[in-house]
């Protein structure tokens, strides 16, 4: 049986290979010890405190610590191997494959170690009364994770003898090129953090920007998801929108009703003055009107009425609540307006008409 076990293949031993396959064996037996272990020990200790940073810390290391006592057992059947060096060098490229996974199994471990962050940073965010919050953290998340496979994946080229600097700069041309053709794309994202740093507006605000208008539905990296109110669904890009003059309708603490009130020229000094009074008592008492500052005085002699500006705010800055007010001003207004006996003016237009040196005049009016 020794000598059996003593013969060779590619130059190593059954005898190494056996043991080789033990020692991986026993590394696979150890990982799922280990697992076991994790679960009903470490686990269970961790959840009896009060504070859930040590779980989550502890579920971002299981599997690549797992994973980590495997590649111990790997190491340790590749120095049993002993692997020939000729005609190809098998032991360089076994440890630099190893180097690599471990490169990777640390990559894995920073990989899940980004998820316990973006938590934190989602706490922090809901805390926040902008939602634009919660669209920095997924973006953090994001760039941390692409950061990190790249870091690892020129780590593990480096181990395999390919100078980094060499293959950064042979690079350089296809990244210009990249670069140039993701140029849109890198806009778009600067202009989303700047959305999300500047807080604009935020997820529900109602807005509009040139000829677009609506409620925000969504901030993306790329662009602004708008429902217009003809239920619409627009997508700017976020270079555009953030460079925008935008109105932000959302964020105004009360909304303005300006009217005209057009009373015929058949009113008296004495009806106009008493009209004003009325229409500022009305102003005055309104519950839905803000009594920070309103204004009603007759301003103008129109082309075809005796003009009073009203000019005033309502308390909420809710549409519909608006509009319900502003109705409410109105037909109280006309009310006052019949209890004393005036009439809204409608255009009209007066022709003299010249016959045989004798003037006759007709009056036509009409509505326009």
């Amino acid at each position: 049986m020794a000598e059996w076990m003593n013969n060779q293949v590619i130059g190593i031993t059954i005898g190494q290979y056996a043991m080789a396959l033990g020692i991986v064996l026993i590394a696979y037996i150890a990982k799922k010890a280990f697992a076991y272990l994790f679960i009903k020990v470490l686990l269970p200790l961790a959840q009896k405190s009060k504070k859930e940073l040590d779980d989550r810390f502890l579920a971002c290391l299981q599997k690549p610590t797992e994973f980590l006592i495997f590649l111990i057992g790997l190491f340790i059947a590749m120095g049993i191997l002993q692997l020939p060096s000729e005609p190809f060098d098998f032991n360089k490229l076994a440890t630099a494959t190893l180097k690599a996974l471990v490169i990777f199994d640390i990559a894995w471990f920073l990989f899940n170690l980004v998820d316990m962050i973006d938590h934190y940073l989602s706490k922090w965010a809901s805390r926040t009364k902008s939602t634009l919050d919660d669209h920095l953290a997924p973006l953090l998340r994001k760039s941390l994770r692409i950061f990190i496979v790249i870091m690892a994946c020129l780590m593990a080229i480096q181990t395999f003898g390919y100078p980094v600097t060499g293959i950064i700069a042979s690079l350089g041309i296809g990244g210009l090129a990249f670069a140039l053709a993701a140029k849109d794309t890198v806009s778009n994202i600067f202009g989303s953090l700047m959305i999300i740093f500047d807080r604009p507006f935020q997820v529900g605000d109602w807005i509009k920007a040139g000829d677009l208008e609506g409620t925000v539905e969504e901030v993306g990296f790329r662009s602004t998801k708008i429902r217009t109110f003809a239920k619409t669904l627009i997508c700017v890009p976020n270079n555009i929108i953030a460079n925008m003059a935008l109105d932000n309708f959302s964020r105004m603490p009360k909304r303005r009703i300006r009217l005209t009130v057009g009373v015929s020229y058949d009113a008296t000094p004495a009806q106009m003055r008493e009209v004003v009074s009325r229409i500022r008592e009305l102003l005055k008492t309104h519950p839905a009107i803000d009594q920070d500052f309103f204004l009603v005085n007759f301003t103008d002699f129109g082309a075809s009425s005796l003009d009073i500006m009203v000019y005033c705010f309502t308390t909420t800055t809710v549409w519909g609540e608006y509009l319900d007010a502003r109705e409410d001003v109105c037909l109280k207004i006309m009310d006052t307006l019949a209890d004393l006996g005036l009439v809204i003016a409608f255009p009209s237009t007066t022709v003299y008409l010249r016959k045989d040196d004798t003037e006759k005049k007709e009056t036509i009016s009409e509505k326009t």
